[in-house]
C-alpha cells in the first residue's frame, strides 16, 4: 500500500479551478498553485548541492503565497524545508541555518537585514530573494513545468520544525511528507474541514501549528487558504469578514489578544464556524466561542506528533483532557508512573511533589520521528521505548491530565519555546551585571513570562531607564525573550556546587524581598514592582480561574 504524502495531495489539486490562497488583494487557484510549486521544484533541483551535502532548504519569510509554494516545491523536488524563525537574531539565528545544513536559502528584502554579518556558510548566490529580478525570471522562465522526475521516499525529512528543549539550544524536529499528510487528512475529518471552508492562516508557517493544523488539512480536502503575513488582533474579524473565513487555527495567545479588541454588538455576524488550537486560556474558549458565535476546540499535542490529549465534554476546569493511549505521568528518575493528583475542597494540588511528572507516551516512541543531527536529544525523548515529552504534568484520579509547566531552563512565551541560557548570555554584556538567571512564570492569561533575577557588579545600582536601552540595543535578543520581571539580589539561591536553583526562584516569583521592576504591558520602559502591583496581578489571575498555577 502506498503511504500518504503531500506530493501526493499536490497531484489531485493540478487541474483543481478552486480558490487555493486569498492573500490581501490577490487569489490564486490550486492549478495555479501547483504550478508555481513546479516552477519553484525545477528551480531547487537546478540548484541543489551537490551529493553527499543534504538538499535543505531553509525558508526566511512572513507567510506571504511563496511560502505556500515552496512548501508544494520541497514536496515534488523531494527536498526537505526549514522553517526560519524570524523573531531570532544575530548568532542565535546563525546557529539555526547552519544547524541544518542549510544548501539554499529564501527569503525577502524586509529579513535581509537579519542576516547582515552572520557567517551562515553560504556563498551569496545560495541566498534568494523573492522580490529579486532574479527569482522572477528563473519562476518565469519554468513556468508550465511538469513535475519533475525525482524518486519520493514518504518517510524521508520533509520539514525540520524548530523546537526548543530543556538542553538550551533549540532543536530541529523532522517531519516526513507520510507524516504531515496523516496529519492533514486526520485534522481535516476530525474538524469538519472541507472542501466549501476558507482557512484562516496566519499563525506563523514556520511553526508546526501552522503547517499541521493549518496548510495541510486544506491541502488535504481542497480548501481555500486565506493568508495573513503576520497575526493582527484588529485585523482578525475584518480578515474572517473580507475573506469568509470558516476555519481559524491558533496557538498561544491570540484569542486573548482579539477578545482584547473593542467588543461590538454585531461581533457574532461573521462566517467563523470553528478554531482550532492549542494553549489558549481556559477563561478565553467560551467567551470567544459567545462573542464570535463559534466552535472553540483546544487541545494538546507536540511538534514531534508522539503525544495528543484532547479535550472531552466533561474535561474538569484546568484539565487539558483525555491522552491518546499510552499517556502516562511518570517520574523521570525512577520510570515509574506517579501517584494520582489529589485536591482540596479549594480545588488546590496538594500532593504536588509526588504527583507532578513528565508527560510520556509508553506506545509510540516508535512514531517519533527525531531531530535533526541531534543524537543526545534523540535519545533523551526515547528512553527505555518510553516517548517522553518534556512537559510536566498530572493526572486525576479519572485520568485527566493537566499541564504543570515545563522544565524550568526553557519557557513559552506567546507559543514559541526558547531557551534560557542564550538569554543570560546577553544579559550579562550590560557591564552592570554580574550574574543572570532566566526562567518562566506563570502569565495571568496563558503560557509564561520572562523573568531574570540579576546579581549586580559591587557598588553598581540597577539603571531601569539603561537598562531597557541595552536590551532595545541587542540584534540578537528574540523579540519575545526581553524580561518582563526584573529582580535584583545580592546573591541567588544556588546548591553546594553553585548551581542555581531556578526552582527556588520560579516558585517565589515576584512575590519576593528584593528589589523588583517590571514591564506592566507591551512598553518597553520599567518601573518599580510594587504591593499593589501585586494585588493588582493576583487579581487578573482570579479573574482568569488560573490562582491555580500561583499556588496557596
Amino acid at each position: 500500500m502506498e503511504l500518504p504524502s503531500i506530493r501526493a495531495f499536490l497531484r489531485r489539486r493540478a487541474d483543481d479551478d478552486h480558490p487555493a490562497l486569498r492573500f490581501e488583494d490577490r487569489e490564486t487557484s490550486w492549478r495555479e498553485h501547483v504550478d508555481a510549486s513546479r516552477a519553484r521544484a525545477g528551480l531547487l533541483l537546478d540548484r541543489r548541492p551537490a551529493a553527499p551535502a543534504p538538499f535543505h532548504v531553509a525558508v526566511l519569510l512572513d507567510n506571504v503565497p511563496e511560502f505556500s509554494f515552496l512548501l508544494g516545491a520541497a514536496a515534488l523536488a523531494g527536498a526537505t524545508l526549514v522553517g526560519v524563525n524570524p523573531t531570532r537574531r544575530g548568532a542565535e539565528l546563525e546557529r539555526d541555518i547552519r544547524h541544518t545544513d542549510t544548501g539554499l536559502l529564501v527569503t525577502e528584502e524586509r529579513h535581509l537585514p537579519l542576516l547582515e554579518g552572520l557567517d551562515l556558510g553560504l556563498a551569496p548566490d545560495r541566498i534568494l530573494v523573492v522580490e529579486s529580478a532574479s527569482w522572477r525570471d528563473e519562476v518565469a522562465s519554468r513556468a508550465g513545468a511538469p513535475d519533475p522526475d525525482v524518486a519520493l521516499d514518504p518517510t524521508a525529512p520533509y520539514l525540520l520544525i524548530f523546537t526548543s528543549g530543556s538542553t538550551g539550544q533549540p532543536k530541529a524536529a523532522i517531519c516526513s511528507q507520510a507524516r504531515l499528510a496523516v496529519i492533514g487528512e486526520t485534522v481535516s475529518q476530525t474538524r469538519g474541514v472541507g472542501r466549501d471552508d476558507v482557512c484562516y492562516q496566519a499563525m506563523p508557517m514556520f511553526h508546526s501549528n501552522q503547517l499541521m493544523a493549518g496548510w495541510a488539512p486544506a491541502l488535504a480536502v481542497g480548501a481555500t487558504m486565506a493568508l495573513r503575513r503576520r497575526f493582527s488582533a484588529s485585523g482578525f474579524l475584518p480578515d474572517v469578514r473580507r475573506h469568509g473565513i470558516t476555519f481559524f487555527n491558533y496557538v498561544g495567545k491570540p484569542l486573548t489578544y482579539i477578545l482584547a479588541t473593542p467588543e461590538r454588538p454585531d461581533d457574532a455576524d461573521n462566517p467563523l464556524r470553528v478554531a482550532f488550537g492549542n494553549e489558549a486560556a481556559e477563561h478565553d474558549l467560551q467567551r470567544f466561542a459567545k462573542r464570535f458565535d463559534c466552535q472553540v476546540i483546544d487541545a494538546y499535542g507536540s511538534t514531534e506528533g508522539s503525544i495528543s490529549i484532547q479535550r472531552t465534554p466533561d474535561t474538569p476546569p484546568g484539565a487539558l483532557g483525555v491522552g491518546i493511549p499510552g499517556t502516562v505521568v511518570l517520574d523521570p528518575e525512577t520510570g515509574e508512573e506517579c501517584p494520582r493528583a489529589i485536591f482540596d475542597e479549594h480545588g488546590q494540588l496538594v500532593n504536588a511533589e509526588q504527583a507532578v511528572g513528565e508527560i510520556a507516551n509508553a506506545q509510540t516512541a516508535a512514531t517519533f520521528e527525531g531531530y535533526y543531527a541531534n543524537v543526545e536529544a534523540n535519545a533523551e525523548r526515547t528512553r527505555n521505548a518510553i516517548y517522553w515529552s518534556g512537559d510536566l504534568g498530572y493526572r486525576d484520579a479519572a485520568g485527566f491530565l493537566y499541564f504543570a509547566g515545563r522544565g524550568f531552563d526553557w519557557l513559552r512565551v506567546d507559543g514559541e519555546n526558547f531557551a534560557a541560557a542564550p538569554v543570560e548570555r546577553i544579559l550579562v554584556r550590560h557591564p552592570a551585571i554580574s550574574l543572570a538567571a532566566v526562567y518562566g512564570v506563570p502569565d495571568e492569561e496563558v503560557g509564561d513570562q520572562v523573568m531574570a533575577a540579576l546579581v549586580l557588579e559591587p557598588g553598581e545600582d540597577f539603571d531601569a531607564d539603561g537598562f531597557a536601552r541595552f536590551l532595545e540595543a541587542q540584534p540578537d535578543l528574540g523579540t519575545k525573550s526581553a524580561p518582563r520581571y526584573v529582580r535584583v539580589a545580592r546573591e541567588l539561591p544556588s546548591t553546594e556546587t553553585n548551581k542555581i536553583l531556578k526552582r527556588v526562584l520560579r516558585q517565589q516569583r515576584w512575590e519576593c524581598t528584593d528589589p523588583l521592576w517590571w514591564r506592566p504591558g507591551r512598553e518597553s520602559g520599567y518601573r518599580r514592582f510594587r504591593a499593589e502591583d501585586a494585588q493588582a496581578l493576583r487579581a487578573r489571575f482570579a479573574a482568569r480561574d488560573r490562582l491555580q498555577v500561583l499556588g496557596p
